[in-house]
């Protein structure tokens, strides 16, 4: 059979990872110890269960009607997928063969080469930005961003089309002069097509007190509408297309 890794979990009409319904894989494996994760059972590479590239593609393949009505596809997202470059790239050059549309969910955060292997089959590659300054960078994840930002432009050099996918923290990522300079940042990106804010939530709380783990924003409130609408007006005026 095909190539073997570890899957979290699959979701097979997913409308919030890339334009139209999507079937998404979320591989399993993280480097990232975000204080938001809501999916901290994706962080040990040995979890999930162990499923082969080509089975899954044949059931990915089964949705393709839906996918084509709607302009949608597949995503890879995670954990990490980058981390299984392999696994990743087989399933992801299978699902371009069978003429389906392929996103790459990624934080960033891995070697080169596992990108080299995977985007030749990507079509839209969705980056999540956590913070600009490697300080705050390191108290949100655990680990600096040089990397995933010489990453960002690798991907952008090669003229892949990019969604940012920024999560608007209060406290941390929601203030004026940080917008101002990641509107800046992202403004440097020839391949930029759309800038996603997603709000600070709660949702996987439950998760990290089910694996015995404290977590470390339990006092911290989502931010309201006026926040969400305030940031999206600063990085418009500055020319972003966000949504």
């Amino acid at each position: 059979m095909g190539q073997k890794g570890r899957v979290h979990s699959v979701e097979s009409m997913g409308t919030l990872d890339g334009p139209g319904i999507r079937f998404v894989v979320f591989l399993q494996g993280c480097s990232l110890r975000c204080v938001y994760c809501h999916n901290p059972d994706t962080w040990p590479l040995s979890g999930g269960r162990v499923e082969d590239a080509d089975i899954l593609v044949e059931r990915i393949v089964s949705f393709k009607p839906y996918m084509d009505a709607s302009g949608g596809g597949v995503t890879l997202s995670g954990g990490e997928p980058t981390l299984q470059p392999d696994f990743a790239a087989h399933i992801m050059k299978k699902c371009k063969d069978a003429g389906i549309n392929t996103a790459l969910d990624t934080a960033g955060y891995c070697k080169k080469d596992a990108f080299e292997k995977i985007l030749p089959y990507t079509d839209l590659v969705l980056f999540d930005i956590k913070h600009l300054d490697p300080k705050v960078h390191v108290k949100l994840t655990g680990r600096d961003n040089r990397l995933i930002l010489e990453n960002l432009r690798y991907i952008d050099s090669l003229g892949k089309r990019i969604w940012i996918r920024h999560v608007l923290l209060p406290g941390i990522t929601d203030d004026v002069t940080h917008l101002k300079k990641l509107g800046e940042f992202l403004k440097s990106l020839n391949s930029l097509e759309l800038v996603e804010l997603l709000p600070y939530h709660k949702l996987g709380i439950h998760k990290w007190e089910a694996l015995g783990l404290k977590y470390p924003l339990k006092d911290v409130k989502p931010p309201c509408r006026k926040i969400l609408e305030r940031a999206k007006a600063i990085l418009g005026e500055m020319g972003l297309n966000v949504i």
